[in-house]
């Protein structure tokens, strides 16, 4: 099920909100966990059992770390490789035989499987729970429900934020639902709705029709367009289901952390990554980085780990070189920032700008090994983009862009900064700036809504990974 459908928007969330507003506070996590069953098995009923296997198999391994306190290593190590056994079976194992075929000749036989849909996000979750019983940094949960509601909760399951359960436990025990809640919970569900609908939509056709066709069949001008419409599709279509998620959790009661803080207007690549993609890179940072040894090791060590992050960050995305080689990218700049001094602060406003266009460069360059099919198009994308390859191209720029799509640009990269980030949070004594809002709130929802009943199936991006 999607949030952007019909279904979701005026059956399932109406009806688990009357239901949940209706019901006994001891009763809501057990509704909230039924809801979040039959949402998951709305549109994977036949992966369900896996979902539910992860929840099992972590249950018991944190009563077994409690439980036998002088083997918690092996128990860990046991559970960590059942929960990485089914994402690397069902997403990774074609990619190794392919790798395998390859590199040796041979002719292993592929397997028709179909990846669960949210399977590295509520894996990740999981593994967050186990940790943080062995690190003692939070107390078993012997209550499998709550286990199973942190793990399955709806609005975050399929597409994170990654939610780790030190920063949500005492949220599953005791949590209030209030108007201020509610309110600023359904306007950031609308907010991500119409990021979703009226920008990544609208610019994803852009982007479909570009990537779509051989680099020789259009001119460096629409190469170019094609980068910068995927680097704002990708942002508001993960950054548009963030919103919306943090939007339903904060209806239920939940406060979830943000996760994503304007990455576009980045100075650095290290900026960068404390912007985009937050819960994933503090997930990284604390059950990777720091047990590697962090920054409190030599240069050559950091680097190293740093090394080791950012490849295991490109291998999380999905089962292809591209995602490898883009993970690899981002380390090789944020190593190199390192070792320039170029993670401190920047002193002069050319300073600020030249290293904005340098940020710019890099994460557009690289959206194009996100987007591409394979590496060898990656390459003569870049090639195009940066006027490395004589053609002659059949199409024009005018002939994949219009009005809408060009409005929809503009949009996108003045909402992609800060300028209109306090317009949700106006006090209730500015009565009259808080009804524009509204109004203009209510507008947005109408048209997105409109857009979800013109539009076929539009998952999210991230629904792959």
């Amino acid at each position: 099920m999607l949030f952007s459908s019909m279904t979701f928007i005026f059956l399932f969330l109406p009806l688990v909100c009357l239901f949940y507003i209706l019901a006994k506070p001891e009763i809501r996590n057990y509704l909230l966990l039924a809801a979040s069953i039959l949402f998951y098995a709305w549109g994977e009923p036949r992966y369900l059992a896996i979902m539910i296997l992860t929840v099992l198999i972590n249950y018991w391994g944190a009563i077994l770390l409690d439980k036998f306190p002088t083997k918690t290593k092996l128990i860990l190590a046991l559970t960590i490789i059942a929960d990485l056994s089914f994402l690397i079976y069902f997403k990774y194992f074609n990619f190794i035989i392919d790798n395998i075929n390859s590199g040796l000749g041979t002719d292993l036989r592929f397997l028709d499987i179909i990846m669960p849909i949210g399977i590295s996000f509520y894996t990740f979750q999981a593994m967050s729970y186990l940790i943080d019983v062995y690190r003692k940094e939070v107390p078993v949960q012997k209550d499998l429900c709550k286990l199973a509601l942190y793990i399955t909760l709806f609005p975050q399951l399929v597409a994170g934020p990654i939610v780790k359960y030190h920063d949500v436990a005492e949220q599953i025990d005791r949590r209030s639902v209030t108007f201020d809640k509610v309110s600023l919970g359904i306007k950031r569900f609308i907010c991500g709705l119409a990021k979703k609908m009226l920008i990544a939509n609208t610019l994803g056709a852009v982007v479909d029709k570009i990537f779509a066709l051989p680099t020789n069949e259009f001119d460096i001008w629409t190469a170019w367009l094609g980068a910068i419409c995927y680097s704002l599709q990708l942002y508001y279509d993960f950054s548009g289901y963030s919103d919306m998620a943090i939007g339903l959790g904060l209806i239920f009661g939940f406060r979830f952390l943000e996760n994503f803080n304007y990455p576009y207007i980045s100075k650095s690549i290290g900026e960068f990554w404390r912007r985009w993609h937050i819960s994933l890179s503090t997930w990284f940072k604390q059950y990777l980085y720091i047990p590697l040894g962090g920054n409190r090791v030599s240069t050559l060590r950091n680097c190293f780990n740093l090394f080791v992050v950012f490849l295991t960050t490109g291998i999380w995305h999905g089962a292809s070189w591209n995602f490898i080689v883009w993970g690899l990218w981002h380390g090789f700049f944020i190593i190199f920032e390192k070792l320039a001094g170029w993670n401190r602060e920047c002193s002069t406003f050319l300073q600020k700008a030249y290293r904005h266009i340098y940020v710019i460069l890099v994460f557009v360059t690289g959206w194009v090994l996100f987007r591409a099919d394979t590496l060898s198009y990656a390459a003569d994308y870049l090639k195009k983009m940066f006027g490395l390859s004589e053609t002659a191209p059949i199409y024009s720029l005018s002939y994949f862009i219009d009005n809408t799509e060009i409005a929809a640009i503009i949009v996108g990269i003045i909402c992609s900064t800060p300028l209109f980030a306090q317009m949700l949070y106006i006090k209730y004594e500015h009565k009259w700036a808080r009804s524009v809002v509204n109004v203009w709130l209510g507008l947005l929802f109408f048209i997105s809504a409109t857009a979800i009943a013109a539009s076929t199936y539009n998952p999210f991006i991230y629904f792959r990974f």
